[in-house]
Order: structure tokens, then sequence, then C-alpha cells
């Protein structure tokens, strides 16, 4: 029972965690001409106070010195944990760069093929249980990144450092221990002093903050919103089994096309078979998912949740 209470929570987190990102990569635009690099810098600063607001309302607010007193014990933890602040900033600063920077659709890309990346991580490291229906969906998508591949002669890297980069920050945090959000806590204290150096020269220069001044305000709102953002995504990934984890996380790279559409790039005529492949594999695995969940029904079972 608990285990499936868990499950629906991890769910709803996901899914909060997809929309919320969605909104967030529309609204980037919005605060130029501030660079990446400052908007990261914010970022950073502002969501270490609201993950550890985070913990308090979970009733984990022991956790941050949990992780403490393990340093103390064993200081080799720290390289780990400065390790994943990398990681996990990388992400951050590239997922506000690429909008900024007419690059959406390909980290967009990568999004949509970091579910798959993660099933297979699941399947080869941790032993998830795959189906038919979830090996059809990986065949599929591999086709089209395979016709990409031989069409341009490569995958843009701002692609493939979401879809590798991830799935190494995931799997270092779990052998770590500290996939959570008290290990999330200290990855972000960690890239702390990058983050300040970036909001300081930022403030320092002012050409940004006199060329667009509602900057004050809307750059600590923005990291507002996206710390609860990312916050979903960190328990959502603990809530969940890597591969459901995964599967679910195609929501947001579909809301991550139609904020690029909106603010104002456009996807080539030749990429469509590329994102028909992705899209096509996108519906096996919703309706392998839905098959389950109504077979389950008819068997008067409860019935779990879709994609499961």
């Amino acid at each position: 029972m608990s285990s499936n209470i868990e499950a629906k929570r991890g769910i709803i987190a996901s899914v909060a965690s997809s929309v919320c990102f969605g909104g967030v990569y529309f609204a980037t635009p919005m605060l130029a001409p501030a660079s990446a690099e400052s908007i990261w810098g914010i970022r950073n600063l502002v969501t270490i106070p609201i993950i550890a607001l985070g913990l308090l309302i979970i009733g984990q607010r022991t956790r941050i010195a949990e992780i403490w007193q393990r340093i103390l014990k064993k200081p080799l933890l720290i390289l780990g944990i400065v390790l994943c602040g990398m990681l996990v900033a990388t992400q951050l600063w590239i997922f506000t760069w690429a909008p900024l920077h007419g690059r959406g659709l390909q980290v967009a890309l990568g999004y949509f093929l970091l579910p798959l990346v993660l099933v297979l991580v699941g399947k080869f490291l941790y032993k998830d249980k795959l189906v038919w229906w979830q090996w059809l969906a990986a065949g599929i998508a591999a086709v089209g990144v395979t016709f990409e591949i031989v069409r341009v002669g490569s995958i843009s890297w701002e692609t493939l450092l979401v879809c590798l980069g991830y799935p190494c920050y995931f799997v270092l945090r779990r052998a770590l221990g500290l996939d959570d959000l008290g290990g999330m806590f200290w990855e972000f204290v960690a890239m702390s002093p990058f983050a300040l150096t970036f909001v300081v020269m930022a403030v320092r220069d002012g050409s940004a903050l006199e060329a667009n001044p509602v900057l004050w305000w809307a750059a600590p709102l923005f990291s507002v919103w996206t710390g609860v953002a990312l916050m979903c995504y960190i328990l959502a990934s603990r809530l969940l089994t890597i591969s459901l984890f995964g599967l679910l996380s195609y929501l947001e790279p579909a809301l991550l096309v139609v904020a690029s559409v909106l603010i104002g790039e456009r996807i080539p005529a030749a990429e469509f078979p590329l994102y028909i492949a992705i899209w096509i594999a996108v519906f096996v695995l919703i309706g392998g998912g839905l098959s389950i969940a109504v077979r389950h029904r008819r068997n008067g079972g409860s019935a779990p949740t879709p994609m499961l």
C-alpha cells in the first residue's frame, strides 16, 4: 500500500514539475538581455532556502545535518557532492541558455530522448523489468535518432548534454546516497560561490538591469518558480522507479516544444522524421500503460497509474 502511495505522489510531483518547467521555458526570453549565467546564479541562490523549506514541510529537516555528519566522517564525499552540483548546474544553465539563443528545440529533443536513456539505464543498471512495448518504443526512437545522425552526421551537443548528462547525475547521486532534497541542498550550496560571482558581476555591470529594469523583481520570482519545479522533479526521481520516472518525463519535452514554437522557433522539415519517430515512441508507451490499467480494472484489481 505504501509503495502505491509513494508512486502516486511521485506521479503528481512529476506532472507538476513538467508543467512548471514548460512555463519557465516560455518565460525565459522575457528576462533578456540578462545572461544565462547570471540567471542561473540567481536561481541557484534562491533555490537553497526553497529546498530548506521543502525539507521542513515534508518533515525531513534533519536530513541536512545528517549529510553534514557524513561529510565530517568521510570528507571525500565532498567531491561527489561537488560533481553532482556541477552536473545539475550545467543542466540548469543550458535550460536557460537555449531559449535565450534560439536553441530551445535542440534542448527539447534532448528531453525527448532522456526518458528512453533512463529506461535503458533502469533496465541494465538497476534491473528494472521492461515489457515488449517499452522495448518497441525504445527501438522506434533509436531509428529516428539514427536517421538524424545519418542525415547531418551528428546530434547537437545541446541534445547530447541533456539526454546523457541527467542519467549520469541521477546514477551518481543514488550511488552516493544523496538522491533526496537533502542531497540537492548540499549540491546547490557547493555551487553557491560560483552563482554569487555571476550575480555580483551582473549587478556591477548593470547593463542588463538598465535595459530591462523589471529584472530586479522578475529574476528572483522566476528563480522561486524554477526552484519549486526542480524540487518536484527531484522528489519524483526518488519516489518512482527510474524507468517509470523516465516514462513520465515525456510530458516535459512536449511542453518545451510548444514553448519553443510559441517564442518563435520552427522545426525544420528535414527533422520531421526524427520527431515523428519520437512521438510514435511516446504513443506506444502511453498506449501500453493504458492497456495495463484497463486490464487491471477488468480483472477487478486496483488500476495502476498509466505507464506503470
